[in-house]
């Protein structure tokens, strides 16, 4: 078992300002690099040559600072089982997840990567959370099979979702933006395939959108569309295309501009996509019944990242300069602000999933590396009674006993039943270097939420 570690930025016997907590922490902060630190080694290795270690501590409801106020913490710690990714076998440039997961049945399907330009590897996993063991269904690297000197992305930045015919579908992106160019005969990125039964992986199509990257996707399940957004492949053309990609027929339905950034929301009732027009601040609206080019809607919400619809007909979504939460009405398309996101200093956040019943909200504020700051703590919301509740602190339990540090994440996943959280984390298993965490190893944790913290009956 590694050495406890000292309690980075935990504040012992005091409880400071929210304010007082960012200022201490300002120094402590991520940094991408090309290599970690040099006490990590690969692969990452828990205890006794286990895969998954399993924790229930009562250290996981004891916050390291002050939350805001009207912040509540759970009374119940939950059990949490912890794991490191396949196939991290050698340092990465880094190791790291950028694109939001799903779940069907057992099972956890999400990416990671090697960041690395000109040529990066993404893969992707299917986790059985009862059989406690990883599956990798796709890999770009051995998928795409790029000659030496050609352009690999080292990302999967879209979701990864299960269509009705069983396959999974994602999107790829780019590493480092300098490396999109003919230098590196780039003439855009893939929608790839992968069926979590056989493991088979395929390519659906190549650059759908020409010499353009795909930082952000979703799927309708049902009509198999593919709905995404680009980044062009010269990082000084800000221009993002929305595009709807036919995957039945292997044909583009349609483009326009300007397209999502980083999210879309999708309505399963209706069919329709959503996203926020950022440079005229409004909301946009694509119907595939219609054939209409997308067309504008008079409201605004923040949109970093959004749940799949609740029976109730709400899409919960989260902002990025705002930090609210915001429920969307897909029956009548009206908005409704219902108040900040953060437990303590912590806003960024871009993946939020609500409960079978629509009633609570999980997600993990801090994902580019600031949710150590924070205790990365996991945050259930109540539409509700719209409060705030941390059900468990990761941080600084799994650095003291494990030697890893979950600095943030871009993939959380409800089970079907509401009773499992899937975490993917960007994490440092070496020590802050000149104030800063490095992102080097990516990590799981299943949060099996209580019972008692999930009531359904009225408070």
């Amino acid at each position: 078992m590694p050495p406890r570690r000292k309690q980075t930025g935990q504040f012992l016997g005091v409880n400071p300002s929210p304010l007082l907590v960012a200022a201490a922490w300002a120094a402590v902060f991520v940094a991408l690099s090309d290599s970690p630190a040099a006490d990590v080694t690969f692969p990452p290795r828990l205890p006794e040559q286990q895969t998954v270690v399993t924790d229930r501590s009562a250290e996981f409801l004891r916050p390291a600072v002050r939350m805001l106020p009207g912040v509540r913490i759970a009374a119940t710690p939950p059990t949490i089982d912890f794991a490191y990714y396949p196939e991290q076998r050698y340092p990465g440039h880094p190791w790291s997840v950028w694109g939001d997961g799903s779940t069907n049945g057992n099972e956890y399907y999400s990416a990671i990567g090697d960041h690395g330009a000109p040529q990066g590897r993404a893969l992707v996993f299917a986790y059985d959370a009862d059989r406690r063991s990883f599956r990798l269904l796709a890999d770009t690297a051995a998928l795409l099979r790029q000659p030496p000197g050609h352009y690999m992305p080292g990302k999967i930045h879209t979701r990864v979702d299960r269509g009705s015919d069983g396959w999974l579908y994602f999107g790829t992106h780019r590493g480092s933006t300098r490396v999109t160019t003919d230098a590196y005969h780039y003439r855009g990125d893939w929608i790839l395939r992968a069926h979590p039964k056989d493991g088979r992986a395929e390519i659906v199509v190549h650059a759908p959108v020409p010499r353009a990257c795909i930082p952000t996707g979703l799927l309708d399940p049902q009509r198999l569309i593919f709905y995404g957004g680009t980044a062009a492949a010269d990082y000084r053309d800000k221009t993002v295309t929305f595009f709807a990609y036919d995957l039945r027929n292997r044909r583009l339905l349609a483009t326009a501009t300007p397209g999502p950034r980083r999210y879309l929301m999708f309505a399963r009732s209706t069919g329709r996509v959503y996203w926020m027009d950022e440079e005229n601040d409004r909301l946009m609206r694509f119907d595939p019944e219609s054939g209409e080019p997308p067309r504008p809607l008079p409201v605004r919400l923040g949109l970093r990242a959004a749940t799949a619809e609740t029976p109730d007909g709400f899409i919960y979504t989260v902002g990025q300069r705002d930090a609210h939460i915001w429920r969307f009405d897909t029956a009548n398309e009206t908005v409704l602000d219902l108040g900040p996101l953060a437990v303590v200093s912590q806003t960024y956040t871009t993946s939020i999933d609500a409960d079978p019943s629509g009633r609570y909200l999980y997600y993990v504020p801090g994902a580019h590396g600031g949710a150590v700051r924070d205790g990365s703590p996991v945050v259930q919301f109540d539409t509700r009674t719209r409060t705030r509740k941390v059900i468990a602190f990761l941080h600084p339990y799994y650095r003291d006993k494990y030697g890893y540090a979950p600095l943030g994440t871009y993939s959380t996943a409800l089970s079907a039943d509401g009773t499992r959280l899937f975490i993917t984390w960007n994490g440092s298993r070496g020590e802050p270097v000149r104030g800063r965490y490095r992102f080097d190893t990516c990590a799981l944790t299943v949060v099996h939420i209580p019972a008692a913290e999930r009531p359904l009956d009225p408070q």
